[in-house]
């Protein structure tokens, strides 16, 4: 195998378990298996865990003496689990095994991402010179989404006799995976039901405990040699054992084969029949174990990011995430893009604007699957109608946190750690997050051309965001402006103005830029729209032609303010104090979550100009340098590149980047700028995850919005790709730690379009089709296209 294609852990170590398992989860865009070892049940040290995208549960708990209600995305019983011992002749039974155990020599985890598989191999010695040799290999089926499997060999060295193994299917599962949670209610999974069958199936049928979502899960064990296997239950888990003769020479093979099916699926069939039908069907190991990677083989052929070295295998793995969690089958499910992927159970498996940093990457590669996000944001857009309304607007206001409904899932209270406290969480007032919803669905339609969506759901999706921003922006005669205020911008650190007794900050620069940008598209939307579809769009908002000229007027006279000759985060953020950054540091060391910190020291960084991650730069990572210019210009503000430099550098050195996403944007402003510490931020996105920066919070998921990014700043932020509507926009910024890459993209219908890029050169190759050819803006403006079946290099005059 190609090491650029293999992630690897050389040896065991129970401090960063929990890292490895999401590192090492496998999935299909349907449902995720964490890459636990299969010897260990849930304990301090290992988390093993199965999730169903879209399959989320409501509790209800007491915190702080208030009853909170808590919708999760639920841990499903644990199909993978296996326990072996050896029994030597004429001796007593050894100990159950495990990674832990005393006798462990050797221990190396696999994830060959190019074939979409784990392997885990164990080496046991024991005092009287034993040795069991243990390999596991899991995959979930990139195919067929509804199976997985897990074939364990086992090698005798130096003895004989015979080695006890049980498989078990186990029920008796809870969310527990995030330490912060563990005092809520996590116990989703009510009514089971277990069993064995005849043929070696074992089955488990459950619901969840509030939502009804029947669940059938079954796993089919087959044993070589063959042997006897037997069966038990427990109230929530099924056991089948068998004891197996085992020599030098002759490897002992179990294979589990699991089917999921629950009664979201379509067309409906009772889950836990289905399942045992399914598993008792299934092909042998090795058959799938092929079909797998033949699937694997097609998604890497259009989801694919080539570029050297060991940045090349690190987007490789964040490509390889994001495409377990979002695949092609994600596009036939109702599901939003979640936050932490299908890894874990941090934020609750909550969708949030994450999607701002994936759809891009989706749209240019899987149009389809992008389609499909879009769509379950605008199955909510009932949800997000009345929630404007409750809170006196029109329109809708999309959920900081959404979950199955669309409603507002984020949290009352959130607990600091450090200081023990539970504390309000005002992230719900985080409005922007309809401004990143209507931006995909343009960016989508640019893209695709998909004129069927961006003229229903997507123009519906514009429309109800646009007038949520008119309704909510108010008319201040002072400044002569409208005003949006009592709201939250990304910088998550200030949620109030210090000493406030209400919550809240008033016009963040970005909230008000993106809301002036998605009510002048829904304009130029409504323009372009076929004159039969305009009355049924403005009957659906309830408005008429003539209210539209105060959409106008709200997209060109909404306020930005301004200070220091940079702008402003928010109106008042100059006012107040610097934070002594040096003081901090010296005594804290990592201050990425700095509200902590000061929280418990009885202060506040709504005190400080003091940023969590990048607020106003998410200007620069959404619009070209152009497009923000035309921007400030048509709401009569002066906006060139001093400005915008000025302010970068401003931010820059006032950002903790207690976000994931920070270094991101912040990397991709500065490459685009051709900066000097470009690079330093592009690598901190790079290793986020992969070093778990922010000290433990990639066990409980990893962070599916700053993979994706990396990708999309390669493509779109490094290699300049940009669709628009005159044709595939490419203006590289090539950065020499990046020297060259290739991919393939969508654009307006042609599928696998083929870009390599190379200091000086670019290379379109258009595959054979009926469609015409693609056009191309490069830099300087020049125009130019390449037919179907040719390709055409370009040399990049001044790079």
């Amino acid at each position: 195998m190609n090491r650029s294609w293999l992630w690897e852990y050389q040896r065991y170590d129970p401090k960063s378990e929990r890292l490895v398992e999401s590192l090492c989860t496998l999935g299909n865009g349907r449902f995720a298996t964490r890459g636990s070892a299969p010897e260990t049940p849930s304990d301090a040290v290992h988390y093993p865990a199965t999730y169903l995208a879209g399959c989320y549960d409501r509790l209800d708990s007491v915190v702080a003496g208030r009853t909170v209600s808590n919708e999760d995305l639920v841990r499903l019983p644990d199909w993978a689990a296996l326990r072996y011992r050896c029994l030597p002749e004429d001796e007593p039974p050894g100990d159950w095994l495990t990674p832990d155990h005393r006798t462990l020599r050797h221990h190396r985890v696999s994830l060959d991402l190019h074939a979409g598989t784990l392997t885990r191999r164990m080496l046991f010695h024991d005092a009287e010179g034993r040795r069991l040799g243990v390999t596991h290999t899991r995959l979930v089926h990139m195919g067929d989404p509804h199976l997985a499997a897990q074939r364990t060999v086992f090698r005798a060295y130096g003895w004989s006799g015979r080695i006890e193994v049980s498989a078990v299917l186990d029920g008796d599962v809870a969310n527990e995976g995030v330490e912060r949670y563990r005092s809520l209610a996590g116990r989703h999974l009510a009514g089971q039901q277990v069993g064995v069958e005849a043929t070696g199936t074992a089955w488990l049928s459950c619901r969840t405990a509030a939502s009804g979502i029947r669940i059938g899960l079954a796993v089919h064990l087959s044993v070589r040699p063959l042997a006897a296997v037997a069966g038990a239950c427990t109230a929530t888990a099924a056991t089948q054992t068998s004891v197996l003769p085992i020599r030098r020479g002759r490897d002992v093979v179990v294979v589990k084969t699991a089917a999921l099916f629950t009664s979201l699926d379509r067309p409906w069939a009772e889950p836990v029949r289905r399942a045992i039908e399914y598993a008792e069907h299934a092909p042998a190991f090795p058959a799938l174990l092929s079909s797998h990677r033949a699937s694997w083989l097609r998604v890497w052929s259009e989801g694919g990011l080539r570029t050297a070295g060991e940045t090349g295998r690190i987007l490789r793995l964040h490509a390889f995430h994001v495409l377990q969690t979002l695949s092609p089958h994600t596009a036939e499910l109702d599901v939003g893009v979640p936050a932490r992927g299908l890894h874990g159970e941090a934020y609750r498996g909550h969708v949030f604007w994450d999607e701002l940093f994936v759809l891009p990457y989706l749209a240019l590669h899987f149009p389809e699957t992008a389609r499909a996000l879009l769509m379950y944001r605008h199955r909510r857009l009932p949800a997000a109608r009345e929630a404007a309304r409750r809170a006196g607007a029109k329109g809708a206001m999309f959920p900081w946190q959404s979950g199955s409904s669309g409603s507002e899932e984020t949290q009352r209270l959130h607990l600091n750690p450090r200081s023990g406290r539970w504390l309000p969480d005002h992230s719900r007032l985080q409005h922007h997050v309809g401004s990143a919803i209507a931006w995909n669905a343009w960016q989508y339609g640019l893209a695709t051309g998909d004129t069927g969506f961006i003229h229903g759901p997507g123009a519906e999706l514009l429309f109800s965001t646009a007038q949520f921003w008119v309704d909510s922006a108010t008319w201040d005669a002072g400044l002569g402006r409208f005003r949006i205020r009592g709201i939250v911008g990304p910088d998550e650190y200030h949620d109030a103005y210090p000493d406030a007794t209400v919550p809240g900050i008033d016009d963040n620069t970005y909230t008000n830029v993106t809301a002036a940008w998605v009510i002048a598209r829904a304009l130029d939307l409504y323009a372009e729209l076929p004159a039969a579809r305009r009355p049924e769009h403005l009957a659906r908002l309830g408005v008429g032609p003539d209210d539209l000229q105060s959409w106008e007027d709200v997209s060109r006279r909404l306020y930005v303010p301004f200070h220091h000759d940079v702008i402003s985060q928010f109106h008042g953020y100059g006012d107040l104090a610097e934070l002594d950054w040096d003081k901090y540091r010296a005594r804290y060391h990592d201050i990425r979550r700095l509200d902590r910190i000061l929280e418990a020291e009885g202060d506040s960084p709504n005190r400080y100009q003091a940023s969590k991650q990048a607020d106003t730069l998410m200007l620069g990572y959404l619009f070209r340098p152009a497009e923000l210019s035309a921007l400030f210009a048509r709401l009569g503000y002066a906006f060139d590149d001093g400005l915008w430099a000025r302010t970068v550098a401003y931010y820059l050195r006032r950002t903790c980047h207690g976000s994931t996403l920070s270094s991101l944007v912040h990397g991709w402003v500065l490459a685009r700028q051709q900066g000097p510490d470009a690079w330093r931020l592009c690598q901190e996105a790079l290793l986020g995850d992969i070093t778990d920066i922010q000290g433990g919070t990639t066990g409980e998921g990893i962070h599916l919005g700053a993979m994706a990014g990396t990708l999309d700043l390669v493509e779109r932020g490094i290699v300049g790709l940009d669709p628009c509507a005159d044709g595939l926009h490419i203006d590289p910024v090539p950065l020499s730690e990046v020297p060259g890459s290739a991919f393939s993209a969508s654009y307006l219908g042609h599928r696998d379009i083929r870009i390599s890029f190379r200091p000086g050169r670019l290379g379109i190759r258009v595959p054979p089709s009926l469609l015409g050819p693609v056009p191309l803006v490069l830099p300087g403006g020049r125009r130019t296209e390449v037919a179907p079946g040719r390709e055409r290099w370009f040399t990049l005059g001044g790079h």
